[in-house]
């Protein structure tokens, strides 16, 4: 597809980008409702069994993905039709999200701006090296870089400490400005009441056994669906002056086709490119525009299988314009060892 073949598919997807308020305040209701209903679920079932209550914390960590979606919604400003409802919504939520919503707000509007540009890279994304940037590392900022990429950090220890730690201080805030650093505090004093309270209410070892897996899966949850959302093969880099926003957000950016329930608790996230080439789009929306334009759904797609295969894919190699593996440049390394 040419590059203005992109910038015409914004021009056709302006029709569904009017929110309706009713629509997304039965929808986030709604959200919020199933998540208490299963923390409150999880917390009964803990009179009975510890593995009952572990395994209702994987559908309590679906529903808080979900109302990170929507939140994320509020962000772009897509959820209600008014900028004041947008963040006041979106506040409320990044308390439970543990996400402090005008930061983030700001760090996922440049990643918007500059998804797919080499030489935009490491805001609000995945660090994602070229092959000669890798290669010219010393062995300790490979065995770094690796260690960074490696699936049990990548997925387990990353999102953990995102959320639970970096979220409460992130140095990024400190230099923009008032509005972000006066959201990291207030998320985090909101937050510190919020599980005081449930703490006094239910226990504090059963806080914690309740509400800590919900937090730690749905972390990792989002990382992985943020991952496969532009870690694919094969996805869409370039550097500028060739770089273009709507090619890069339509080819950068996958279809990640899930069975249905799975889209439903992941809020359509994964019409990922529809996402980036119009984020003023609501959530509820994304599925309607694949039905009006079946076209869209054979661009970027990755079944639930096929996207385990991206996990190993580490490196853009800019002479044959895809992702590899770490495998692929072994054969390079040995040959530079050799040669010193």
């Amino acid at each position: 597809m040419a590059t203005g073949s992109a910038r015409e598919w914004v021009r056709r997807l302006q029709p569904y980008r009017l929110p309706s308020d009713g629509r997304s305040a039965f929808e986030t209701v709604l959200t919020v409702s199933l998540l208490v209903a299963f923390w409150v679920l999880m917390w009964f079932a803990l009179s009975y069994s510890i593995i009952l209550t572990l395994v209702l914390s994987v559908p309590a960590a679906l529903l808080m993905v979900r109302t990170f979606i929507i939140q994320h919604d509020c962000g772009h400003g897509s959820m209600f039709t008014t900028a004041k409802w947008n963040d006041r919504v979106g506040r409320v939520l990044g308390v439970l999200t543990l996400t402090p919503y005008d930061y983030w707000r700001r760090s996922h509007a440049m990643h918007h701006a500059a998804s797919g540009n080499l030489e935009r890279r490491g805001i609000g994304d995945i660090d994602t090296l070229t092959v000669e940037e890798y290669l010219a590392l010393t062995g300790f900022g490979r065995w770094k870089y690796r260690l960074y990429r490696h699936p049990l950090v990548m997925f387990g220890l990353g999102p953990a400490f995102i959320f639970m730690l970096q979220h409460r201080l992130p140095v990024a805030a400190l230099k923009d400005g008032i509005m972000s650093w006066k959201s990291v505090m207030v998320t985090n004093l909101a937050i510190v009441a919020m599980w005081l309270a449930l703490g006094m209410l239910v226990g504090f070892k059963a806080f914690l056994i309740i509400h800590l897996p919900i937090m730690l899966i749905g972390a990792s949850v989002g990382v992985w669906m943020f991952y496969v959302q532009h870690q694919f093969d094969p996805t869409h880099w370039e550097r500028a002056p060739k770089w273009e926003r709507e090619y890069a957000a339509l080819h950068g950016s996958s279809f990640y086709d899930l069975p249905q329930p799975l889209m439903w608790v992941t809020g359509n996230i994964g019409i990922h490119h529809v996402h980036h080439l119009s984020s003023r789009i609501p959530f509820y929306r994304l599925p309607q525009v694949l039905k009006d334009f079946p076209e869209l759904a054979e661009i970027g797609r990755l079944t639930l299988w096929q996207s385990f295969r991206c996990v190993p894919l580490t490196l853009w190699d800019e002479d044959h314009r895809r992702l590899v593996p770490f495998r692929s440049v072994r054969g390079r390394m040995a040959g530079a060892a050799a040669a010193t």
